[in-house]
């Protein structure tokens, strides 16, 4: 990494520090990996920097991702007009013939796609090990190398299959005394807990009705013992809901809460239905949500309480989730659903253009336990930074540039910053090679599709 600074000057900065700062026209420095200075008016002369000139473009801090499936890349467009149930149940067979090739190239895809829309750092929740597979944790830890992105990989699991009364099939469940093992394996090799840490694990079962409640319990117990974060699928659906009162008599948050999993170190993907007792009760132990508006649209399973969420104290972040159920992968995209169908639910002023913004980057690093290290524009915080450019025809004229962010249509990315490296230029990725990445995405899809006839 070129040890230069990178001066950016000219640019409009939304700093979202303490004081809200907006600088209509500023700057922003990077040296290293950290962010040494930020202000109005002309940057200052910094010797042998790279000055990149940002008039016509908005400064924001990079955006956090806080639930996806990477390895879905590869079966996006299956199953679309299904519900999650039937969804699940049509993808279940192909998503058996994974294997380290095919997850390391759809993590490339995912998270190159992730990049090109503002992400920094991406949450992925890899619950899918089948047996034939090979190390597939590693495969889209390469991966997120590859492209530079900030990643926390969450080791899921599923221990209950079909014939035990889950969802899943006999062939995509491991052990649970496995599953543990492999876990704390997982912990002890990659999770790297420093401030400027590229790489931090979580520990992830799957959900409800694919996981035992030995297993949640005894994985909340672990992730604890080794101070990591915990991660689950939550109140997603209706039929979760009823099929917890068939199995356990109580909604699945009671559920949830009986085995240990409420706290700010644990947050929940979707958390869709949640009664006002349930979301008071969220917001007081200050555990997480992640909204992924697009996906839970895309499977019409409802619009999650967002503003409702956020006023108890519970953290909210976005996610894209899973590539199978939201096509388009972009997190800019989410900030704008998340802002539209909020209003949809709750009327004109239910969240507002910086409150969405906020979603993407301060309360997901919040949810990720990294607020003191990302999430706003702040001397002494990592140099994740997203420089979009405003001075387009699609743009152009919008007199608030935060509303043209995130009312408009997805802006040209003049430059991604990860931990003060340059990931995209010009809306291209630096990295890895998006054509060659295509060809070898379709050719695997195929593949696996005809592992299934």
């Amino acid at each position: 990494m070129s040890t230069a600074p990178i001066v950016i000057d000219g640019a409009t900065v939304v700093t979202l520090d303490r004081e809200r700062r907006e600088l209509a026209t500023g700057h922003v420095v990077a040296d290293g990996n950290r962010i040494v200075a930020v202000g109005a008016g002309p940057a200052p002369a910094y010797e042998g920097a790279r000055v990149v000139d940002g008039s016509g473009c908005l400064v924001t801090p990079g955006f956090v991702n806080t639930h996806e499936h990477l390895y879905q890349w590869v079966t996006r467009g299956l199953a679309a007009d299904a519900t999650l149930f039937g969804w699940l149940t049509a993808l279940y067979p192909v998503w058996a013939g994974i294997d380290e090739e095919s997850v390391h190239v759809a993590a490339q895809g995912a998270l190159a796609r992730l990049a090109r829309t503002g992400c920094t750092t991406a949450a992925d929740h890899h619950y899918l090990f089948p047996r034939s597979g090979g190390d597939l944790l590693e495969a889209e830890i390469l991966a997120a190398a590859e492209v530079g992105l900030r990643f926390h990989p969450a080791r899921g699991s599923m221990d209950l299959s079909f014939k035990d009364g889950g969802l899943p099939p006999d062939s995509v469940v491991q052990d649970r005394d496995e599953i543990l093992v492999a876990t704390e394996a997982a912990i002890d090799r990659w999770h790297d807990p420093s401030p400027d840490s590229m790489l931090r694990i979580v520990v992830a079962p799957c959900s409800p009705f694919s996981v035992t409640g030995e297993l949640m319990q005894e994985a909340a117990e672990l992730a604890r013992r080794k101070g990591v974060r915990l991660h689950t699928h939550l109140a997603e659906t209706t039929d979760e809901g009823e099929w917890c009162q068939d199995r356990f008599g109580c909604t699945p948050l009671e559920y949830a809460a009986q085995l240990g999993w409420m706290g700010p170190d644990v947050w929940f993907a979707h958390g869709i239905h949640f009664d006002d007792a349930e979301i008071k009760r969220l917001g007081q132990t200050a555990t997480g949500i992640a909204h992924c508006p697009s996906s839970n649209a895309r499977l019409g399973a409802g619009i999650a309480r967002v503003a409702d969420l956020r006023a108890a104290g519970s953290p909210v972040g976005l996610g894209v989730d899973g590539a199978a159920s939201n096509e388009a992968g972009s997190l800019l995209e989410e900030l704008r659903h998340a802002l539209l169908f909020a209003r949809a639910r709750g009327g004109p002023q239910a969240l507002g253009v910086r409150a969405a913004l906020e979603l993407a980057t301060l309360d997901g690093a919040r949810i990720l336990g990294r607020e003191d290290e990302i999430g706003s524009i702040e001397v002494g915080k990592l140099a994740d930074l997203a420089v979009w450019r405003l001075d387009t025809l699609a743009h152009a004229g919008i007199a608030d540039p935060v509303a043209a962010l995130v009312l408009g249509t997805p802006p040209p990315l003049e430059l991604l910053l990860v931990n003060g490296r340059p990931i995209v230029e010009h809306d291209t990725v630096l990295t890895v090679d998006e054509s060659t990445l295509a060809v070898q995405v379709a050719k695997i899809q195929h593949t696996l599709l005809a592992k299934t006839t």
